[in-house]
Parts: structure tokens; sequence; C-alpha cells
């Protein structure tokens, strides 16, 4: 097999839930822990650190990872979903597994007489704990797929747990308040391992007060520590932080980004109490530079200045309404003849009635749809924009409603591509990014 026959064989065999949805959805850690035990659990040959949540994840689990990098730490990086290649999701000090290598654990799975059948992320997660324990990292980041409790990376016991927001996405698997939810997440909490959680209130605090009342875990809520000055650099648009006497930009631009950053400072002071050796200068050259250290993209990426062009992964209810919130005050900032120009597509099994009401009625609109199976049909998106009164034209591929809006848009306008993660994949894939 060359890599393009591994990578079909994984995404034929073992279906993606981020293509199809709910048929590739497995809970439960049964066969995670079967998996492992054939591999020779792998994940027990380096520390981790162990990061769930709604929205933000992604983002917190990249920074984490570039401060133990630049901490000097050989730093393993396992998140999902992948924008345009498969290899994004494992790396180690933010170099992708390579593709001989991904060729190798296919072959080495299918020639082991291994009976069972894991789902694609079950075996791709051993595949990065493989990957991790064979180039003998010293950490690796770990991000949650979906959830915590039944996820199947929750068989790791990591070094410290980080818990960003809860918000309402997956209702159909993980419950349909924020307690629910936030029960989920709750899963991961280990009995005395410290956790971090970014934001949260009401209900969704006490559940996770309680579950880490329930197994003696520490924990602490990023929101009640001011552990540093955060506010938007002038000049480039940047957060500046300030920070244990140390000034310095963070190059994610987003206004969802203010919470993370306070996360991922809560959480950095939690692994310096744990024992764990992060000097302060290497949180700051590890912020400073996070995308860069570790491929992050897809979030508030400026594309263009003219027009500003804008690609944001954010998909469901909280992250669109800080997208939404954001893209009002860039537009209180330009001509009043400029127009707000919106690329956007959606997954089937989102309730997308709903998402669509958080979208101006004054933006004129490319809808699109994604090239997964679970993308929801662009003309049905048609219909349903056109009922929450948003007005805009049908394109069957991203890069044709992408091409459609930048040239309707004038230099000084606003043009914004989103809704779905595999709407920003699909743009970049186009673009050759």
């Amino acid at each position: 097999m060359d890599y393009n026959e591994s990578t079909q064989y994984l995404f034929s065999r073992l279906p993606m839930f981020s293509r199809v949805g709910a048929a590739a959805y497995k809970p439960g850690l049964e066969t995670s822990e079967r998996l492992d035990a054939f591999f020779g659990h792998p994940h027990r040959r380096f520390r981790s650190i162990h990061v769930a949540g709604t929205n933000g994840k992604g983002s917190c689990s990249h920074t984490l990872a570039a401060i133990l990098q630049e901490a000097g730490y050989r730093t393993g990086l396992y998140t999902s979903p992948h924008l345009a290649d498969f290899r994004e999701r494992m790396r180690v000090d933010g170099e992708m597994i390579e593709r001989q290598e991904v060729v190798d654990f296919v072959e080495k799975y299918r020639n082991s007489g291994y009976e069972g059948s894991p789902s694609f992320f079950e075996l791709t997660m051993m595949m990065a704990f493989d990957f991790f324990a064979r180039r003998k990292v010293d950490f690796a980041v770990v991000e949650v797929g979906m959830g915590g409790r039944l996820d199947s990376t929750n068989i790791i016991t990591p070094e410290g747990c980080v818990i960003t927001n809860i918000s309402l996405d997956h209702t159909q698997f993980l419950g349909d308040t924020l307690p629910k939810i936030a029960g989920e997440k709750a899963g991961i909490i280990k009995a005395g391992i410290p956790v971090t959680v970014g934001e949260a209130e009401g209900e969704v605090r006490e559940v996770f007060e309680r579950k880490a009342a329930e197994v003696g875990a520490p924990i602490t809520f990023a929101q009640d520590c001011n552990l540093a000055e955060i506010t938007r650099d002038e000049e480039t648009g940047k957060w500046r932080i300030l920070w244990r006497g140390r000034s310095f930009l963070y190059p994610l631009a987003g206004e969802y980004q203010k919470a993370n950053i306070r996360t991922v400072l809560t959480a950095i002071e939690m692994l310096q109490k744990a024992g764990i050796g992060i000097p302060n200068e290497a949180v700051v050259r590890g912020m400073e530079q996070c995308d860069k250290l570790t491929g992050l993209r897809g979030r508030w990426m400026e594309l263009s200045q003219s027009p500003l062009t804008i690609a944001d992964t954010g998909h469901n209810e909280a992250g669109l309404k800080y997208n939404m919130a954001q893209l009002k005050l860039l537009m209180a900032e330009r001509p009043k003849d400029a127009r707000l120009r919106i690329v956007c597509g959606f997954v089937a099994d989102k309730d997308v009635d709903h998402i669509l009401r958080l979208f101006p009625k004054n933006a004129e609109y490319y809808f699109t749809q994604a090239q997964i199976p679970r993308a929801l049909p662009v003309d049905k998106l048609l219909e349903k924009a056109t009922q929450n009164f948003l007005i805009g034209r049908a394109y069957h591929t991203v890069k044709e409603a992408y091409e459609a809006a930048l040239a309707d848009a004038a230099p000084h306008e606003l043009l914004y591509i989103g809704g779905s993660t595999f709407i920003v994949a699909d743009l970049l894939l186009a673009l050759g990014l």
C-alpha cells in the first residue's frame, strides 16, 4: 500500500464521524482499552496533558504544545479533525507524522491479526500514541474528540486536565442541556489529577466542582484568576498580554481567544505547581509563535487585507456568536457603503435554523457545501436561509462561492468564510494552503 491507499483504507473501512456523522460514532472505552493492550500500552511511555471542551480546545492544545516545545520538551500533539491533510492530527515538535509512518502503521494493523472493529478515531488515536512512543516524546498534548467520559482518549492518565468551556453541541450524543454536556466533559477528571476549567457558571460549574470533589482532584477556574492583562494591540489587532512583567503578542486574533489565553495561562500555572519545569520565557515564546510552532490554522485566519478576508472554523452557537459580534465591530470601522460578504455552509446534523438566526440579515451570502457526505446540501441551505431572511446565492463548491464573493467584493469590504470546519478545509485545499 502507498500513502493514498492507506488513508483511503482508513476513510472507507473506518468512516470518520467528521465526514459521515452518527454512523461513525462509537462511544465507550472498551475497544480503545483492548486496542491499547494489543499495541503494548504506548501511552504509558510518555506524560500527557488532556484537553476537552466545546470551543477552544484546539487553540488551547496547540498553544500548550508550543509552550512545552519551547520549554525544551519533545512534545507530541494529537488533535482532530484535520483540515487539508490527515497527518495534521499527529505531530511531534510541530512536524506532522511522515507519510511512510502512516503506511507502516496501517500495514502493521492489517497484518496483526487483531480481532476487533475499531472506529476511525480509535485507530488513528492508537497510531498517534504509537508514533509518540516511538519518537520518545516527553509530553503529549491530547485533545478529546467528543465529550470526554466515553471518548477513546480517556484511557490516558494525564499530568493535568484542561476543560475550556461548555456550550450546546453534539446534543444528540452528549445531552440536550449544558449540565448534561458538562457531565460528559467532566468525565476526564481523574483522582488526584489537577484540572483547569476555562469558563463555567451556575449549574455547569457545580457539575465540575462536584466531580472534582468526588475524585479528589484539585480544580481551578481560569475566570477566577486574574493572571494577565489582555488588551487589543492597536497597531496589529492582535491580543497584547501583560503577564508576570512580560508584554507580548498572541497571534490568534479571534475575540474568543481572550478566554483561551486565560485558560492556557491558568493551566501553565497548574502544571508549574505540579512540578513540571516550564520557564516563564518558554511561555512567552510559545504563545508568541504558537501557530508557527504547531501548524495551527483556521482560527480567525486572515487570508487578505484587500478586501479583508477572514476564515474561521467556528461552527456551533457559542463560537459563531463570538464571530458575528467581531464581524459587527469590524464593519463599524469600515466606510458606510462597505458590504459584509459571507461564504458559509454547514453539516446536516446541526440545528441549522437556530444557527442561521445568529447571522446578520444585512450581509450578502454565498451559500455552499463542503465535499463530505455529512454536508447539508446547498439547495436545502438556501431554502432554510430564505426562511430566515438571509439573502444570497447557492454554489455547489466552496471554491466557486469564494471566487464569486471575491469578484463581487470591493477592496474596502469584508469577506468571511465559515460555518463549518469543512468549509474552511475545502477553501484551504482550493487555495493550495
